[in-house]
């Protein structure tokens, strides 16, 4: 099963929890709900922990940056990565009630979780502080040791980082099938999972529809502005938004989309600058999944979609994804936190939003490394022209 990739484990857990579901006896169901409960604990205990771990050190690290060119691509990035949100807000609240129906939700007596099996037993992990304290203490963290330029405390950051992204990638990520295994058999058991399934493979080619519409947007955008042929651009990214879909991460596409980028003709030096930044602090593709499939998890429990929580749930995605870990689904773990805190979602809710969020993991992928070259014409356009001024 190692030598699988992350999605195809995910999708045969999916599978193998559906037959488990279906054809076996509640105290097998019950046994993976006890593994799930115990494994819920260690990743709310865990989700502080990530912030810090990748918050703080992903903070400091744009503060050692080259000032003015920083301050700028930054910007440009944050900006890009809340129009994403946003539009993926819009497109979800105009085609999501199209398929997922409110008077179907209410029917089925209450909150679908009520229906779901309950664990043996229970362990109590609790978090070492909440979610909001964790944000906090980050950001303090984060731009103090930016401002003071000292090696010490970065230096435990950076370790504490390596830390949390190895707790992911040996411990998190290896557990996760078993852990939706659990899950989707306890849905199917309780007579769920065909309507979550019904729902979400619409979810997803509207998602990689938005995707689409998103690039396009970017680089009519930075095409307009970079005075380049929009069509020309988009086939010469043709290579980093393929190389993307297979790697699943934005670090590792760093060499082709560099590649991209000068085949675009972006300076030397921003593209060396803008590119590698970029991987780490411009999600629009990750924004636009996670936004639309927490609206749509959100519909299917009959939870309130507000514009007023959905606003700085998407404002903070910016900025809780930054340095998200190099491992597939990294940017949905950083997000962990405030689907909790802000959006109150439940455990089986969070690991119904990994699956979803996992599995179509590349296509987001290549939307966050196409749109970091847009980025880079646009820095450098901007760029040039403020040194001509």
């Amino acid at each position: 099963m190692k030598k699988l990739g992350l999605v195809p484990r995910l999708i045969i857990a999916i599978i193998l929890g559906i037959l488990i579901g279906k054809f076996t006896f509640a105290p097998v169901v019950r046994l993976l709900a006890t593994f799930n409960a115990i494994f819920g604990s260690f990743l709310g205990f865990c989700i502080p922990l990530i912030i810090l771990g990748f918050v703080v050190a992903g903070i400091a690290d744009l503060g050692q940056g080259a000032g003015k060119l920083l301050g700028l691509t930054t910007a440009i990035a944050y900006i890009s990565t809340l129009i994403a949100g946003f539009f993926a807000y819009f497109v979800a609240k105009s085609f999501f009630p199209l398929f997922i129906h409110t008077a179907e939700v209410l029917s089925d007596a209450g909150n679908p979780e009520d229906k779901l099996l309950a664990p043996f037993f229970k362990i109590d992990m609790p978090p070492v502080m909440g979610v909001m304290t964790a944000l906090i203490l980050a950001f303090l963290l984060g731009l103090g040791i930016a401002a003071i330029k000292e090696k010490t405390l970065y230096n435990i950051a950076s370790e504490f980082q390596k830390i949390m992204e190895k707790t992911i990638r040996n411990v998190i990520v290896p557990l996760l099938p078993v852990h939706i295994m659990g899950i989707f058999a306890n849905m199917t058991y309780a007579g769920e999972v065909g309507r979550i399934l019904g729902v979400f493979w619409k979810v997803f080619l509207i998602i990689i529809a938005a995707h689409l519409i998103i690039i396009l947007f970017q680089y009519t955008v930075a095409c307009s502005v970079g005075k380049r042929n929009i069509f020309t651009t988009l086939k010469k990214q043709i290579p980093g938004y393929l190389t993307a879909i297979g790697t699943q991460s934005s670090a590792a596409t760093i060499p082709v989309n560099l590649q991209c980028s000068e085949n675009m003709g972006v300076s030397k030096g921003i593209r060396e600058f803008v590119v590698p930044l970029c991987a780490t602090i411009h999600l629009s593709g990750s924004t636009i999944t996670l936004t639309s499939c927490s609206i749509a998890v959100m519909m299917l429990n009959n939870m309130p979609v507000e514009f007023s929580k959905m606003v700085g749930f998407i404002a903070m995605l910016g900025v809780t994804m930054v340095a998200a870990p190099g491992v597939p689904g990294g940017a949905v773990m950083a997000a962990l936190g405030i689907l909790q805190s802000m959006l109150g979602f439940s455990e089986a809710q969070l690991a119904l939003m990994i699956a979803l969020y996992i599995t179509q993991d590349s296509f987001g992928t290549a939307c966050n490394v196409s749109g970091d070259n847009a980025i880079a014409i646009l820095v450098d356009s901007l760029y040039k022209g403020d040194k001509k001024e």
